[in-house]
């Protein structure tokens, strides 16, 4: 079976997490404050905050700018259910927008008529590891006084104009096992801004500066150096791995492109490629079993949107009525295929000709 991701732990990771273990320093330390030092770096902002994990972060955000009763975020549907559940987390209200097929990102043109007095943020879902359309976000924003909080749970390391993801606004990554970069479990919050830095910090260790002395009110989403450790040792070969990643999408595009419906790379959008999401109209169920029999491993990202989720109906009476139609529509016919950086020409290969011999050329083009 070639599976449709695979975590790339070698003998860098191994000695980091070894290190630690022999230090008897486990939890936040010296790696913690490292691994936030240098991915602060690599993104080109002041801050990053190591967090437990990814959706923690995006809450801790949220809390970090002030969003809470009363406010509301605009937000996708088409996305992992973190995205709003962090927003009601706080006690905010999320409001859906749709998304383009294109790029499968927020819809800029969607947004400004879904402010209200009550808009405090927007939150784009850099998907798949391909950032949003920024330029017009940013600008909405701009005129209208709005934080922007980028969902780049997908996207380390991609770019927009050259910037990469994190230099639009406070922004989480998640560190989990199948991510480009990861320690297992964990997630970074990033910001230029000193004090909502400041008030992560305070929040992620129960309020404290000193030990003991609780000066705001606090949880616990503090890392483990263990963590650490291995996403710096991950981070060391993360460029080359994102090569990779662009290497085996590029053969992908080049050799189902012309007759499939293949994710494309926007000009001025550089692609981390996260997942290589193909559309399979009127035959997904088919391809599956079909690449199934012959080996090859596929995913849904995400085959039920979150305002068709059974919770999100007590929190948002009338969600499930939405009009999403490029949510709905997409969420019936996406499917990643491995795209992951330790397939090798061969297993490519098989992955093309599984594809062409179970997929119908030219079906919803």
């Amino acid at each position: 079976m070639i599976p449709i991701s695979r975590p790339d732990i070698g003998p860098a990771e191994e000695e980091a997490v070894l290190e630690v273990l022999r230090s008897g320093m486990l939890a936040m330390g010296k790696r913690t404050a490292a691994f936030e030092e240098a991915w602060a770096a690599y993104c080109g902002v002041r801050h990053a905050i190591l967090m437990t994990n990814g959706t923690v972060a995006l809450e801790a955000i949220l809390h970090a700018l002030g969003i809470g009763p009363g406010d509301e975020v605009i937000t996708v549907s088409f996305s992992f259910n973190a995205t709003v559940s962090a927003i009601l987390r706080v006690g905010a209200t999320p409001v859906l927008v749709d998304i383009r097929a294109d790029d499968f990102c927020i819809d800029p043109a969607l947004v400004e008529a879904a402010i209200t007095p009550r808009t405090k943020a927007i939150l784009p879902v850099h998907l798949y590891g391909l950032m949003a359309d920024m330029d017009p976000l940013a600008a909405i924003a701009a005129r209208h006084g709005l934080r922007i909080v980028e969902d780049a749970a997908q996207a380390h390391g991609a770019t927009y104009g050259g910037k990469r993801a994190g230099r639009f606004g406070a922004a989480m990554f998640s560190l989990y096992a199948t991510k480009n970069l990861m320690t297992g479990e964990g997630g970074f919050a990033t910001t230029d801004d000193d004090e909502v830095a400041d008030r992560l910090r305070l929040f992620r260790n129960h309020g404290m500066r000193v030990r003991y002395h609780h000066e705001a009110l606090g949880t616990n989403f503090k890392p483990t150096d263990l963590a650490a450790a291995l996403g710096l040792a991950q981070l060391g070969r993360l460029d080359e791995r994102t090569e990779q990643r662009r290497r085996n999408a590029a053969f992908l595009t080049e050799h189902l492109g012309a007759d499939y419906l293949v994710p494309t790379e926007p000009a001025g959008r550089g692609h981390v490629w996260h997942q290589y999401v193909m559309r399979f109209p009127g035959e997904r169920q088919q391809v599956i079993d079909g690449l199934a029999e012959r080996g090859i491993g596929t995913l849904i990202y995400y085959p039920v949107p979150i305002h068709r989720q059974a919770y999100l109906q007590a929190y948002l009476p009338g969600a499930a009525d939405l009009p999403l139609p490029v949510t709905d529509r997409l969420s019936d016919e996406v499917l990643a295929v491995p795209v992951h950086p330790r397939l090798s020409q061969e297993d490519l290969e098989a992955i093309v000709a599984a594809i062409r011999a179970v997929a119908t050329p030219g079906a919803g083009r």
